[in-house]
């Protein structure tokens, strides 16, 4: 007989066989087993939010075979992911399997390579009660909401609406930061720039206008800025003030979830699912050429920035090896946590320092290869020295007027060698100066006035919602990526580009939700919910007494809010369309229904037209002249069409322009890519061109 031991998934499970070899037969639950049964409540609210769990539908063969193979085994042992949602899995699995959740038979891996998989089998614990009380609780609150908050906005808004505890909230950071950017009020201002030549040199630097000699000036229109120009006609340039000093800039901490999803957004442009996707894999471990399956990093759900001293150590040996002592600082690096985290974990982290990603990158795939190399990086970079800057300040007079130039020069690249941390918004950055002195006379190039507009706040990205997310306490690490693809998907917030804007269902949702269910929009009381819920952790708090907390004044909200809007129903402008109901001659709208949106006459039950919801691309069909219209594939996947069909045949996966080939005038496709280009179907053309051109 053998010890069965259960994981969540499959790569997973071939990973740990591997280092715990015969004696351990290795099973994936594929997730969680057991949940609140889907379609209704499932919570008892008059019996203490008692949960209604049962075995998720599909999954009833699997559980069978689990329990198959525990009655025949020596002993089972749970080995789900460290965390709360990992501790539910456990304790879900001991409650069908009959286990005893008193006894060691929970065991966790903060990485799983040989090491990690040996230091978690030595030490098993019973299931913590605490964590999975914690996670209940979540679950449960998150299931109040959406259950009960869901079908209101879809009876005064649109059909299929849900509203979640932590992405109403999200959506309401997106909307109020839209609002900010219409209420915004430019101001005009100028700046003064010119361009000089040292003494004696041929190099060109820059100088910006200060102020005078009695300190700033702020220069609001054309007239101050030509009036200073005209002062500075034949001025003499010279250099009054020189400051001199040193810089030392620092390595950014190892990664933690939240910030790795950040870099991975500005950096790789990967959205957060993307990220967390990729380093679940490479946590769970990959067939690596020469080793077998490894898992490359440690646990990527964390908010900790703790290193075992194992890795610093791993770590400096690598950077002694390849790029010599200087590049290693005399004491190694710690960084603190943030007092609200958990520190359950260590942060992420490669398992192996000395395993360099140009090492395994055959053996990955591209998306797996790019998370990697970032992680080792920024983790590698964290135990190296300071890059060293030599810094230059100049003051310029010319008359009582005041330039300032300003510049550095790396004296040594430290940590930069390797990584340097990405930005949301690119900041001015500081070039180098020719040598300067102190009463050196300069040589006027250039001087111009340039007229300024004050800029709202941007939108905000992945990147900067996460970071505004975390900032706030609302949602936990795991969280993030989920939250959002739901607000994507559920069409209350629409990508452009790499910014997220608020659509008018996001925005007229949120407007419901402020003022009907401020609490549940409220950031601090989100934040707060989040404290209890860590608290429930920690055992400090009684989850059931957390839920009373909750739902008291929650149910009271409801059914105020359902008594006020008795009748009530909110009409979208964006649910409006062009088309005329032929019956009736009313503007028909777009619909919401079981399979998908549709076109009804809003004069429902007296006129019952419906239609078929078309989205034409503007092009025209290549082969036969028709509309050309977006479709979407069993998956899901988006392609294009004829409107003509079955008449014509047309399809395509690159989507039909409104530009026509200029050899043969037949319509041009667009292929997206890094780099897009537009081409002619036509197979004997053969024309085609970049975006650019």
């Amino acid at each position: 007989m053998s010890k069965l031991v259960i994981v969540e998934s499959p790569a997973k499970a071939k990973t740990i066989k591997k280092f715990l070899g015969s004696g351990y037969d290795v099973i994936a639950s594929m997730g969680h087993v057991r949940d609140l049964a889907e379609n209704r409540l499932s919570v008892d609210v008059k019996n203490n939010f008692k949960p209604k769990y049962e075995i998720i539908k599909g999954k009833e063969k699997l559980v069978q075979e689990l329990k198959d193979k525990a009655e025949k085994s020596d002993g089972v042992l749970l080995a789900t992911d460290p965390d709360r949602e990992g501790e539910a899995i456990s304790w879900h699995l001991a409650y069908i399997l009959g286990l005893d959740t008193e006894t060691d038979n929970r065991i966790t891996f903060n990485e799983i390579t040989k090491t990690g998989v040996t230091k978690g089998m030595e030490n098993p614990r019973n299931i913590d009660i605490d964590l999975v009380n914690a996670q209940q609780a979540r679950r449960i609150l998150d299931r109040l909401v959406g259950y009960k908050l869901s079908p209101f906005l879809s009876q005064k808004i649109r059909r299929g609406l849900s509203a979640g505890r932590v992405q109403s909230v999200a959506v309401r950071i997106i909307v109020d930061r839209e609002e900010e950017i219409r209420a915004f009020v430019p101001e005009e201002y100028w700046t003064i720039d010119a361009k000089f030549i040292p003494q004696g040199s041929r190099r060109v630097f820059g100088a910006t206008f200060y102020g005078d000699t009695n300190g700033k000036i702020k220069i609001s229109d054309k007239e101050q800025t030509d009036k200073i120009l005209e002062e500075l006609k034949d001025a003499e340039y010279r250099i009054v003030k020189m400051k001199k000093g040193t810089r030392k800039k620092s390595p950014a901490p190892p990664f933690i979830t939240s910030t790795l999803q950040q870099e991975a957004s500005r950096r790789l442009g990967f959205q957060a699912r993307r990220t967390m996707k990729a380093a679940q894999e490479l946590y769970e471990g990959i067939e690596i050429q020469d080793m077998g399956a490894v898992g490359l990093i440690t646990y990527m759900r964390t908010d900790s920035l703790r290193i075992s001293e194992d890795a610093i150590k791993d770590a400096g040996d690598y950077i002694l090896e390849r790029w010599g002592k200087k590049y290693l600082p005399e004491t190694p690096r710690h960084f603190k946590t943030k007092a609200t985290a958990q520190d359950g974990h260590e942060a992420i982290r490669p398992s192996m320092p000395g395993l360099s990603p140009d090492k395994v990158k055959d053996s990955l795939t591209s998306d797996q290869y790019k998370l990697y190399k970032l992680i080792w990086e920024r983790f590698i970079a964290c135990q190296m020295s300071n890059c060293l800057q030599s810094t230059t300040q100049a003051d310029i007079q010319a008359k009582d007027y005041i330039f300032k130039a300003s510049g550095y020069t790396v004296t040594f690249d430290g940590f930069t060698v390797l990584y340097e941390e990405g930005r949301d918004e690119e900041a001015e950055r500081e070039g180098s100066l020719p040598v300067l002195e102190k009463d050196m006379l300069l040589k006027l190039k250039e001087i111009i006035g340039n007229q300024h507009f004050t800029q709202p706040p941007a939108r905000y990205t992945e990147a900067s919602l996460i970071k505004a997310l975390e900032e706030n306490g609302i949602g936990r690490p795991s969280t993030y990526a989920a939250t959002i693809s739901t607000i994507t998907g559920r069409e209350y917030v629409t990508r452009e580009g790499k910014a997220l804007k608020p659509t008018e269902l996001g925005e007229v949702s949120t407007q419901l939700m402020r003022e009907r269910f401020p609490k549940i929009v409220n950031i601090k009381f989100t934040a707060q919910v989040e404290n209890d819920l860590d608290s429930v952790q920690s055992g400090k708090t009684d989850w059931i007494q957390t839920l009373h907390d909750f739902y008291g004044d929650f149910d009271k909200t409801l059914k105020q809010a359902k008594e006020d809007m008795q009748g009530v129903k909110i009409q979208l402008k964006e649910d409006e369309t062009d088309i005329i109901c032929e019956k009736c001659g009313r503007r028909m709208v777009i619909k919401t229904g079981r399979y998908g949106k549709f076109i009804a006459c809003p004069g429902y039950p007296e006129c019952k037209n419906i239609k078929k919801l078309v989205q034409e691309t503007g092009a025209e069909c290549p082969k036969c002249g028709g509309k050309v219209i977006v479709k979407k594939s069993k998956k899901g996947r988006v392609f294009y069409g004829c409107s003509e069909y079955p008449n014509c045949d047309f399809i395509s996966w690159d989507e039909p322009s409104t530009e026509k080939c200029p050899r043969c005038g037949k319509t041009l496709l667009k292929k997206k890519g890094k780099h897009p280009k537009y081409y002619c179907i036509t197979p004997d053309c053969g024309y085609e061109k970049t975006e650019e051109e």
